[in-house]
């Protein structure tokens, strides 16, 4: 039996960009990324808009192709073969819940679809009592089932994402920024909702966001993207607390503070310049054209994740 659920080896993810009019160059979406997640874990996975979140958790469901790296579930490695299959244990929730549901497709029938694709009920009275089982499981009353998208406010349009996400009974789903589209006093809701499925369920979650305190909440682990590139990984609490990485603390200084004495006193971290392109990316380390502790090493190689103690992996060759 595999040790963990999903396994992320050195997986890379480029685009081929047109450079004139037979050539083209890559764009380095995702740049030699590892990870592992346990069965019935949260990963939260943060950075800026434009660094690979995103790209990271559609190629682990080969939305995308990997242009390299492997990806293990349950010790299978995933390969366009074989994700069929794979499909019924891993799935995704997207982060618009208005473009993500089909506004021809009544309720019952966005959630219905993975059961008919899959085969999973032998009747239609055994599938119209699921689909009102996932329904209830995540909010949303019986005479919702015949109304289409379009009639829903954005919560409950998450919510009708979400049971449809459920309906193979998956045991790892990626959750990309499915809070970010809500407002405020709906994101508790829908987080608090995600950790009680998680509790009843047992399912895995790849928790993809901008919020530092919302992945606090829901994760066991943290993970910090940069450029492609991860550059810190640890316990929420002990990365929270303890950053190691320049651009992680950077990060941490952002979050606001409700104690105003506190706020006060902190010191915000304002990064010089702008982030590289991807296109072209600096020589070494992704992150040193816009790091205080930048030195000649820096510019010479690409520093790789190590362990600082307590399973905290940095990669930075100066902290």
């Amino acid at each position: 039996m595999a040790e963990h659920l999903l396994e992320v080896e050195h997986l890379k993810q480029y685009f081929p960009i047109r450079d004139g009019f037979f050539s083209t160059k890559p764009l380095k979406a995702v740049d030699d990324v590892s990870f592992t997640i346990d069965p019935g874990e949260t990963l939260g996975l943060v950075g800026e808009s434009g660094c690979g979140k995103t790209t990271v958790g559609r190629s682990i469901l080969r939305l995308y192709e990997p242009t390299g790296g492997t990806v293990r579930f349950e010790g299978e490695e995933i390969t366009a073969r074989n994700i069929h299959s794979l499909r019924k244990k891993m799935q995704m929730v997207f982060q618009d819940p208005y473009s993500s549901l089909n506004p021809r497709m009544t309720v019952e029938d966005i959630i219905g679809e993975p059961l008919d694709v899959h085969k999973l009920y032998s009747s239609r009275a055994e599938r119209r009592d699921r689909i009102l089982e996932l329904m209830s499981l995540v909010g949303l009353n019986a005479e919702h089932a015949t109304r289409y998208a379009h009639e829903f406010s954005g919560g409950q349009r998450q919510r009708i994402g979400i049971a449809r996400a459920l309906a193979v009974k998956p045991k790892f789903i990626v959750c990309d920024e499915p809070v970010s589209a809500l407002d405020v006093s709906i994101q508790a809701q829908v987080i608090n909702m995600f950790e009680e499925l998680q509790e009843k369920l047992g399912v895995a979650y790849l928790f993809i966001a901008h919020d530092l305190l919302v992945v606090r909440h829901i994760s066991k682990n943290i993970a910090v993207m940069y450029l492609g590139h991860m550059v810190e990984t640890a316990q929420a609490d002990e990365l929270m607390d303890h950053p190691i990485h320049p651009y992680t603390e950077s990060l941490l200084s952002a979050v606001p503070i409700p104690d105003p004495k506190i706020a006060r006193q902190k010191k915000r971290i304002m990064l010089e310049g702008s982030v590289p392109s991807p296109l072209n990316m600096p020589s070494g380390c992704p992150f040193r054209t816009r790091c205080r502790y930048a030195t000649a090493k820096c510019a010479e190689e690409c520093p790789e994740l190590t362990d600082r103690g307590n399973g905290h992996r940095v990669a930075c060759w100066n902290r």
